[in-house]
């Protein structure tokens, strides 16, 4: 299977990294083009040993799956840019988000998969969602479905839907990390070494993580249950409660949403 990258950045990466790591697709089928960057691409290919080019036969010629991996405000010109090599068999499979199905058929005519993954996919832990133009043929589905299973969980969804979770887990990385930035902040300001706190906040959050996959309480819950009435959690809670955080975060989810729709309606169709 030869599969080709437009665009070379972090998802891009994250992708690239997930696949070769299972070995699903050999390194010499794996092509990857950007708009102008040399350097990121000459990065790719000493880190991964993928094939770079700014050749656009030879990039998109008998190759089976096209990722649009650009950045959602360069779609117009990736699309318009590759429109002359595309056949009506081949795939497309589009990361970019807020840019719809029916936008990319207008400029191909070719079965499209839209998907949402997230950076995690670089070490196999994705959460991706995936929505189909009806021409997807069930052995594009099912290559598609194993190359993003190489690279976490994948489940299909209405298209509609994906602007939420565009909001919610294709960003939900970016939200723990900012979490975790926090932490780090605390421990030092509260005495803890930088090494000894990273071990603590990393085990803290692989065990919440695995209490919400295999407990049968919800999350209110399973706080509540380590909420003792005057003590250090529910001081501690009692904070975020007052900062009114678990709102903040519920607006930075909704508004991420939005922006997933701003873009769809950002792009003009020529």
């Amino acid at each position: 299977m030869k599969i080709s990258f437009i665009g070379a950045g972090s998802m891009a990466e994250a992708m690239i990294s997930g696949i070769i790591k299972k070995k699903l697709i050999d390194q010499k089928d794996i092509f990857v083009t950007n708009r102008s960057d040399d350097i990121k691409l000459s990065t790719l290919h000493d880190k991964y040993g993928v094939q770079i080019t700014y050749k656009l036969d030879e990039l998109l010629n008998d190759v089976d799956i096209i990722v649009l991996a650009v950045k959602p405000k360069d779609a117009d010109e990736a699309l318009q840019l590759i429109r002359p090599y595309i056949q009506p068999i081949t795939l497309i499979l589009s990361v970019l988000a807020g840019i719809s199905i029916s936008y990319i058929q207008s400029l191909l005519n070719c079965p499209i998969i839209r998907a949402m993954p997230n950076t995690s996919a670089a070490i196999g832990k994705s959460a991706t969602a995936i929505a189909l133009s009806p021409d997807v043929t069930k052995k594009q589905l099912n290559d598609t479905t194993k190359l993003l299973s190489a690279i976490g969980n994948t489940t299909i969804v209405e298209e509609e839907k994906l602007d939420a979770i565009t909001g919610l887990s294709g960003s939900g990385p970016a939200y723990i990390y900012y979490i975790v930035e926090a932490m780090q902040q605390s421990a030092e300001e509260i005495g803890l070494e930088e090494t000894v706190a990273k071990q603590l906040i990393i085990q803290t959050l692989l065990g919440a993580t695995e209490m919400l996959s295999v407990s049968d309480k919800s999350p209110a819950d399973l706080r509540k249950a380590v909420t003792s009435p005057g003590g250090t959690t529910e001081a501690g809670i009692r904070v975020l409660e007052n900062n009114q955080v678990k709102e903040a975060f519920i607006h930075c989810i909704k508004e991420a949403t939005l922006q997933s729709r701003r873009l769809s309606r950002t792009v003009k169709i020529k």
